[in-house]
């Protein structure tokens, strides 16, 4: 990892470099410990999301799905600044205890909005609480997808339509894993997916302090 990644990730968590072996033991640890803390935001923006009363299942899908996406825009710096680091092959165990964090932690709330859903006639999965896991898988598969185009040492004119294709054909699958409306959940926008497919060489530069 080099320096610059390093600093990032010690500022993202508001530690000195002084104390970082006296909380963690290894550089894995701090990315493991990193993403919980970004998810710890994340869950502060959806809980409300998931307990409003008068938003229909729909509604709360979309939000949720918006407010995930809207995060890592948010912190795309940062996520631009240890997303090689976190897809190397080293930090797959890591990756994975992560993923099993991830599915305890949103498992019940996906599971809590299709169970409205089915509820209101609009989601007809009869398996909530399972769908609720495939779902998560599906965004695991769509996080490493993103990662492999984003991590790509040479553009291709045809990254951004592939790009697209890769989220249209996540949100189609998402659709028919609820029992959903074909087309009620609106994916990420052409400019906003742009963003992601800068150069190697601006990457760099966007994360320099």
């Amino acid at each position: 990892m080099s320096r610059w990644r390093f600093a990032d990730l010690l500022s993202e968590l508001q530690i000195s470099s002084g104390a970082f072996y006296h909380y963690f033991d290894s550089k894995p640890a701090l990315l493991l410990a990193l993403v919980e803390r970004m998810g710890d935001q994340v869950e502060q923006l959806v809980l409300p999301i998931i307990h409003d009363p008068t938003l229909c299942a729909l509604d709360k899908l979309q939000r949720f799905f918006t407010t995930l996406d809207h995060g890592k825009l948010a912190h795309k710096r940062l996520v631009l600044a240890y997303l090689r680091v976190w897809y190397a092959d080293e930090n797959a165990i890591v990756r994975h205890k992560l993923y099993i964090v991830r599915v305890k932690r949103f498992t019940p709330w996906l599971e809590e909005i299709i169970r409205q859903g089915i509820e209101e006639g609009v989601l007809t999965n009869p398996y909530p609480d399972q769908a609720g896991r495939v779902i998560i898988s599906l965004f695991e598969d769509l996080g490493s997808a993103t990662a492999e185009l984003i991590l790509s040492e040479e553009r291709s004119p045809d990254d951004l339509p592939r790009l697209e294709r890769i989220v249209a054909a996540t949100a189609d699958a998402l659709e028919r894993v609820l029992g959903a409306p074909a087309g009620c959940l609106q994916y990420t926008s052409r400019e906003e997916l742009s963003q992601w497919l800068v150069p190697p060489s601006l990457q760099k530069e966007e994360q320099e302090p």
